[in-house]
């Protein structure tokens, strides 16, 4: 049986497989990476990461047209391919800085099936460019278990999609049931990820405003942190206070602290990044 070298790491609590495949040639399928991420007979992730040269993937080219080496081939916890992961873009990033593969010196750019995104260094350890971002006209509404009625939300689009619910206290956050999977009327066609907000008391202090969420990733479920979608959340009730509202953020996770930023159109995310330990796992 065929030995698979990986190493573990996260951002905030968001955690990846990480496996280096500069030259395209590992082909894993779903069912495969579903058993890597189990968390009882597997390594336990929320997702992984393959680390491939963007000119080794069809997927790849666009990216290697404008210069970016690296492609972070990320699938979620079922197998399915996501279209981005902040969280995932700065354990990339860490990655490829330890093992020698690349530098952030000047920044570094890498492929994403939601187009190039640049890291830098910064005072909580990595800002990713997560670019241009949309918020939708439309509402959603999203039932969950723990909520007594369907709360309005708003749809925003940092990539890959999201859809924002606002809540009214800290105990509507606390007595969600993550475990079962939101409800969204309408159901967008590929799904999205869903994030329940509180604002801080007072929502702005010193410029910065402060929010509090929990999040249910599609294909995953509830995770400690999800990058996008702390964006999302703060771009969302940003929106939500209108012209007045500030540019900086700081979006506390069950899993850590996050910054965010929006400047000249473009939201950029900010955080740290671990890698936990290395290893060999038979691959069935």
């Amino acid at each position: 049986m065929a030995t698979l070298a990986f190493t573990k790491g996260h951002g905030t609590g968001n955690d990846f497989v990480v496996v280096a495949d500069p030259d395209g040639e590992l082909e894993l399928s779903d069912a495969q990476i579903a058993v890597l991420c189990d968390r009882h007979f597997g390594i336990g992730a929320d997702g992984l990461l393959r680390v491939v040269r963007s000119a080794a993937l069809d997927e790849g080219a666009e990216a290697a047209a404008s210069g970016a080496e690296w492609f972070m081939d990320y699938r979620n916890a079922d197998g399915s391919k996501a279209e981005m992961c902040g969280n995932g873009t700065r354990v990339f990033a860490r990655y490829l800085s330890d093992t020698g593969l690349a530098t952030l010196d000047g920044g570094l750019r890498i492929g994403t099936r939601a187009g190039v995104k640049t890291l830098t260094r910064s005072e909580r350890g990595y800002e990713v460019d997560l670019g241009v971002y949309a918020i939708e006209g439309d509402e959603t509404l999203v039932r969950a278990k723990g909520l007594p009625v369907a709360r309005p939300g708003v749809g925003v689009d940092v990539g890959n999609p999201h859809v924002v619910v606002a809540l009214s206290s800290e105990a509507e956050l606390e007595g969600l049931d993550l475990t079962y999977q939101p409800v969204l009327d309408p159901s967008p066609r590929h799904g999205a990820n869903v994030e329940f907000v509180v604002p801080s008391d007072p929502l702005v202090r010193d410029g910065v405003g402060a929010i509090r969420l929990r999040v249910f990733e599609r294909g995953v479920g509830e995770t400690l942190s999800c990058g996008t979608g702390v964006a999302a959340a703060a771009l969302a009730v940003r929106h939500w206070a209108g012209v007045a509202a500030p540019d900086s953020w700081v979006v506390d996770t069950p899993g850590g602290t996050l910054g965010v930023r929006v400047a000249e159109g473009r939201v950029f995310l900010s955080g740290p990044a671990s890698l936990v330990f290395t290893g060999e796992v038979a691959l069935a």
